[in-house]
């Protein structure tokens, strides 16, 4: 059980509990909402405690609490609220507590006892103070500590800033650093509105794993520039980031861990080769294949933008969708001819297969045409004519394309970062990897084939605590499925599988209990 409280007092918030009120009992009760905030001192020994209970109700009807105990800095946790008859009981499962009172006859106060295990009630009487009238874009605050964060990089002195989140009450609780992948982002992985590190943060710390997500060199509140920065300088950054949570005294040090995703994925598992590396890594559609492989199989050269939405990776899905239904509809049209489960079974596969060939297909040409200019920026030293050889062969690739994004992209192949990046090989040292490893990789991942996890599992043959995983129909960033996927304002939108973070969570519970 979790400790909440670090007081002299000793008190733990695990059970409030109200008797029924005589007085309400023999006056006709006006009906008031429950809406708003109930204050009170409870009682404990040595003195009081002020606490507070905000219950906002939903359009759909059901009610929204949270628990706050500033003394204790305990802020927003989460309750349940439930009526039954003129009873109100709330409860929450991740702290242990529950409240079950009447509101007085005039609906102003919730009058009761509070209850913890091993201890004597205690009375407690809170009163009702309306919520003030919230924005139009008002979003409930998390269930749990949220806070912006700093600190630098000793090895050249860059600022690197993020948000750290960490579960109710005392702890010490495991923790996750979270890693990107190549290219500018902010903090969230923001893609439009698709933002995997915002949502898998949000999913860990409600569920007891504090998370630490950070902004790219240069991108939001960090300092240096992505472009100059090496996988060696990465690696320095997670190690950065891992012993400042070592710093936190919330966090278990001996549970920290790192969630990368491709480029991230790689390094948190270089991190987790150093000394003082973590005790777990999670890789989500890391790579196997030498940098310059893996860049030459990326759908297209250059980068999004921080905080960009990846259309092209939207739109495969949609693509993809789209295929299954028509597949579908042919499957029953043929049940409904007479068809039986053999021919089916041949169609279905025919069409497998077509998709495939396909695949395949507009990976070999995209490899031909990429392949040949990253071999340019290997060999050839000067960067002035490098880019002068890429500038052309981009041209006469693609003559539709500005003269100005040419330029731009032939710089960007050149920068310190993709050099680096292209005479990167992932594997190298991964023999000497001992610690606890998730490895998963999306089959329909169109940015790094899912052969790079036939590599990975080769290099980490000789690691026992590794386990792979490929999930059918995910892609590079892991949205779920298209079918999915939420409609909003007329337009389905991607979102994070709850499938893929339920994996992780328990994959990662396993290895605190272990």
């Amino acid at each position: 059980m979790k400790k909440l409280f670090a007081s002299g007092f000793g008190w733990l918030l695990l059970v409030v509990l109200c008797p029924l009120l005589a007085a309400a009992q023999t006056q006709p009760a006006v009906k008031a909402t429950l809406e708003g905030e109930w204050k009170g001192p409870l009682t404990v020994p040595g003195g009081t405690l002020p606490l507070s209970i905000t219950v906002t109700e939903l359009a759909n009807g059901t009610r929204f609490a949270v628990l706050s105990v500033p003394a204790q800095r305990i802020n927003r946790a989460l309750l349940t609220v439930d009526l039954k008859a003129d009873t109100v009981i709330f409860d929450s499962q991740e702290l242990g507590c529950s409240y079950v009172c009447l509101r007085s006859a005039d609906g102003q106060q919730l009058q009761g006892q509070w209850r913890q295990q091993g201890f004597a009630p205690s009375s407690l009487t809170l009163q009702f103070t309306p919520l003030p009238p919230q924005p139009k874009t008002f979003k409930f605050p998390p269930p749990y500590r949220v806070e912006d964060v700093a600190f630098t990089s000793a090895h050249d002195n860059t600022k690197l800033a993020g948000t750290l989140t960490v579960p109710p009450g005392e702890g010490p609780f495991p923790a996750v650093l979270l890693l990107s992948d190549l290219g500018p982002q902010d903090r969230d992985a923001t893609q439009g509105d698709y933002k995997l590190f915002g949502a898998m943060a949000d999913y860990l710390t409600r569920h007891g794993v504090a998370v630490l997500r950070l902004d790219d060199r240069g991108v939001g509140q960090s300092g240096g520039d992505w472009r100059s920065a090496t996988p060696l300088d990465l690696q320095k950054d997670a190690q950065v980031a891992l012993n400042f949570l070592r710093t936190r005294p919330r966090i278990d040090i001996a549970q920290l861990g790192i969630i990368g995703v491709g480029t991230g994925a790689n390094v948190a598992l270089e991190v987790a080769a150093q000394p003082l590396g973590p005790a777990f890594v999670v890789s989500l559609a890391g790579a196997g294949t030498p940098g310059y492989e893996v860049m030459a199989q990326r759908p297209a050269l250059g980068f999004l933008k921080a905080g960009e939405a990846d259309t092209a990776q939207e739109n495969a899905a949609r693509r993809r969708l789209r295929q299954q239904q028509t597949t579908a509809e042919k499957v029953a049209e043929l049940r409904a001819k007479g068809a039986n489960s053999a021919q089916i079974d041949t169609y279905v596969g025919q069409q497998q297969m077509r998709q495939r060939a396909a695949d395949k297909k507009q990976l070999d040409g995209r490899y031909k045409r990429q392949r040949p200019m990253m071999e340019i920026v290997r060999h050839t030293a000067d960067n002035g004519q490098a880019q002068a050889i890429v500038l052309n062969m981009l041209r006469q690739q693609q003559p539709d394309l500005p003269v100005a994004d040419a330029q731009a992209l032939a710089a960007e192949m050149t920068a310190p970062w993709y050099r680096a990046y292209l005479n990167y090989t992932p594997t190298a040292n991964f023999g000497q990897l001992r610690a606890a490893m998730l490895l998963l990789h999306g089959t329909d991942d169109q940015q790094l084939q899912p052969s790079n996890l036939n590599a990975l599992e080769k290099a980490l043959k000789d690691n026992k605590r590794a386990q792979f995983r490929r999930l059918e129909g995910f892609n590079h960033t892991f949205q779920a499925p298209p079918q999915e996927w939420p409609l909003i304002n007329g337009q389905q939108q991607p979102v994070v599988s709850q499938q893929v973070q339920l994996l992780i969570l328990e994959w990662i519970r396993k290895q605190v209990k272990g």
